[in-house]
């Protein structure tokens, strides 16, 4: 595509303009033959300094900011370059880039998630109602990128402008029908996903997180809202949970701001939502309940293998997606009904072992208590099936928090853990480039209760919390989920929450098993 056919009267353009652009990125070691150049200004560095890099790699055009004070000499130093200045370079990627890839949101349903929690969950549960229906659909988030059943790996849940918009042409040409994409607050601010048309956007709720980039409950909520007041189309479709308050007032807002765009609220409370649910039931094998739609019409029963109340909240957000794109309520049920597994979300570690073990994505103050509140509340309704009258077993929690990241959560998450669990070992996450000890100080000052123990080495922590479990116990093991990797100082390092638990029942099983080989040698002699 031609650099001239990409601009706008808001940019100004020295030099040729009509250079082939063959791809676009803010990284310049990216940067190939014909590539656009665009000199972002980031956290911890300012894409300016990379210029020359990004012409040595073959960039055929540079986008700077406007009054850039080294324009003139660089144009001078590399004539045979173009040189766009835009006001916002950020907002000059996403531009750039939805031309170069053809406007692939146009071509395609694009259907965005954005909360604290819930996201991932959230999108596998529309991709699979989707392809239910027999469409094709893409996948953006968390755990991996999918083009229909093809998995790419996910270096950031959401990705900047330019991977995303590429991202969205390869689903255009790979005869995807949707895109289910999780959309994160750092996108939002950042303007990662700016000039995409989204048909669906969906709140799942907001707690406190990346509070050590937005500062503030007020600017994290401004930046989730810029995907219902900016990027979804006139008369898509907001999706929203109404049972949080971030939630009812973006509600309320769009009610006044954005009257031409439709709205399909849900809730666990309030029987005024467009949907709300109905007679819940929760074992370990999965949450049932049933629907209730406030315009009236025959309620859905619904069945998921998904755990909890957290799980309901995660499967109406979906099942509000579906009602937004007209799926029949046997697809959705259908859809619902065959996602199981979730890796990293409360998957269930079964080795045999008399004892549950649950490995949770849970990294938030919020996400921990449902995920405690979980397990209690399983815990007594298998006491009741099983006719013991109360709970017996005790919940022992394994967390830690990350390292350069919110540190405003962590006492509040020690405290949660203590309080909500029998016992708590509280031990490394990712602490990247800080000081483990430092963070685990800091969960320490918010634990009231004499009720834990500290095993910095999260291997041991969670040995130790598999050798302490007894029958009809439950073990939860938060903060990491799906991750395959533990980052210390700066680089990251093989480790997974769950095979760690298969290893650890693998050892007390054979030291069982090697205890009573003694004791039976030990009959046998005195024989």
């Amino acid at each position: 595509m031609k650099l001239a056919e990409m601009l706008t009267d808001e940019y100004i353009l020295a030099g040729y303009g009509g250079r082939d652009i063959t791809g676009s990125t803010h990284d310049s070691r990216a940067v190939k033959n014909g590539y656009l150049f665009v000199a972002v200004k980031g956290e911890k560095t300012d894409g300016h300094a990379f210029i020359g890099d990004a012409i040595a790699r073959g960039a055929a055009a540079v986008i700077c900011e406007k009054g850039y004070p080294m324009l003139n000499e660089l144009a001078g130093k590399y004539p045979a370059v173009s040189w766009v200045e835009a006001a916002d370079c950020r907002e000059a990627l996403a531009a750039f880039s939805d031309s170069l890839y053809g406007r692939p949101s146009e071509k395609i349903g694009v259907i965005g998630i954005t909360g604290t929690n819930g996201k991932t969950t959230v999108s596998y549960l529309i991709k699979a109602m989707l392809e239910k229906t027999g469409k094709g659909a893409g996948l953006i988030g968390t755990i991996r990128y999918m083009i229909k059943d093809e998995c790419f790996e996910a270096p950031h849940t959401t990705p900047e402008a330019s991977d995303f918009q590429e991202l969205l042409s390869r689903m255009v040409a790979g005869k995807c029908d949707y895109v289910v994409t999780e959309v994160s607050s750092h996108a939002l601010a950042q303007k990662r996903v700016d000039h995409t048309r989204f048909r669906v956007a969906i709140f799942t709720n907001l707690t406190g997180d990346h509070l050590d980039y937005h500062c503030t409950m007020d600017n994290y909520y401004e930046s989730k809202t810029r995907l219902f007041t900016g990027l979804l189309v006139d008369r898509g479709t907001a999706v929203i949970n109404v049972d949080d308050p971030y939630g009812k007032n973006l509600s309320g807002m769009l009610a006044e701001q954005r009257p031409s765009v439709k709205q399909i609220t849900f809730s666990l409370q309030d029987r005024d939502a467009d949907v709300s649910v109905e007679d819940i039931k929760m074992t370990f094998r999965g949450t049932a309940f049933r629907l209730r739609m406030k315009a009236g019409g025959q309620g859905l029963d619904i069945f998921t293998p998904l755990v909890g109340q957290t799980a309901v909240y995660n499967v109406l957000s979906a099942v509000c997606s579906g009602i937004a794109l007209g799926l029949p309520g046997q697809v959705i049920r259908e859809g619902i009904e065959g996602v199981g597994l979730i890796k990293g979300r409360f998957e269930r570690v079964d080795c045999g072992q008399p004892f549950l073990a649950v490995v949770d994505y849970a990294h938030t103050h919020d996400a921990l208590e449902r995920l405690i509140e979980t397990a209690r509340k399983l815990m007594e309704a298998s006491a009741i099936n099983s006719k013991k009258g109360s709970a017996c077993g005790k919940i022992i929690t394994v967390f830690g928090c990350g390292g350069n990241r919110d540190r405003g959560k962590r006492p509040k998450m020690g405290r949660i853990a203590s309080d909500f669990s029998d016992f708590v070992i509280v031990t490394s996450d990712n602490p990247r480039r800080e000081d483990p000890s430092s963070i685990i100080r800091d969960i320490e000052s918010g634990i009231e209760k004499d009720n834990y123990v500290i095993i910095q080495d999260r291997r041991i922590a969670i040995r130790m919390a598999i050798m302490l479990a007894s029958p009809g116990d439950i073990v939860l093991v938060a903060g990491k989920g799906h991750e395959d990797y533990q980052e210390t100082d700066g680089e990251r390092h093989p480790f997974s929450d769950s095979a760690v638990i298969e290893e650890a029942i693998g050892e007390c099983r054979l030291v069982t098993e090697r205890v009573m080989a003694k004791k039976v040698m030990f009959r046998s002699a005195q024989c």
